[in-house]
């Protein structure tokens, strides 16, 4: 499989990983403080070739995804859950733990986020759907990420996440019956 976009990923190990999953040239971004030289790179790879963001399922993943999604519009990006991302010894997390059919998978899966959308699901749906505020709501959000390969986020982040991807209520409310639907098994 071989992937157009450029790869940006934190490390070497993500790296090697990503290359052992598919044929794709990577930029790396090696660490949580991203320069701007490499946000240099990132914006010309962007003009170029496009760019997917493939950072690990983790607080300074996120940092850098969002670092560069602020600085570099119009990037897609790649989601891995955090339970295809433990080390073996389950000492670590990130994306160079990941299998290359869960590479794939997210390559294949990955989304352009828009900060412009209009709002089509509101906060009281997210509470409706027991997304928020209820013992089970963690365990939903994650099962709901998965199913909309938009990745895990926390109760306040779910509401922006499901924006940004352009999620519709349609989508979001199929989604919520499988969850449901899951939960009852």
């Amino acid at each position: 499989m071989k992937i157009k976009e450029i790869i940006v990923v934190e490390g070497k190990d993500d790296t090697r990983a990503i290359q052992r999953a598919v044929e794709a040239d990577t930029i790396e971004t090696n660490g949580s403080a991203v320069s701007s030289e490499t946000i240099e790179k990132i914006k010309l790879a962007e003009k170029v070739r496009g760019v997917i963001i493939f950072t690990d399922p983790d607080f300074p993943g996120e940092k850098i995804r969002k670092t560069i999604a602020a600085q570099v519009p119009g990037c897609k990006h790649a989601f891995i859950e955090k339970r295809h991302a433990i080390s073996k010894n389950g000492d670590s997390l990130g994306v160079e733990h990941a299998s290359p059919t869960v590479i794939q998978n997210a390559l294949k899966d990955a989304h352009i986020m828009s900060n412009s959308e209009q709002e089509i699901i509101s906060q009281a749906d997210l509470m409706d759907a027991g997304l928020i505020g209820e013992p089970q709501s963690k365990a939903r959000r994650e099962r709901l990420g998965e199913l909309l390969k938009i990745g895990y986020t926390n109760g306040k982040q779910l509401h922006k996440r499901l924006v940004m991807f352009r999620i519709s209520r349609d989508e979001f409310i199929k989604a919520v019956q499988a969850v449901y639907e899951k939960e009852q098994q």
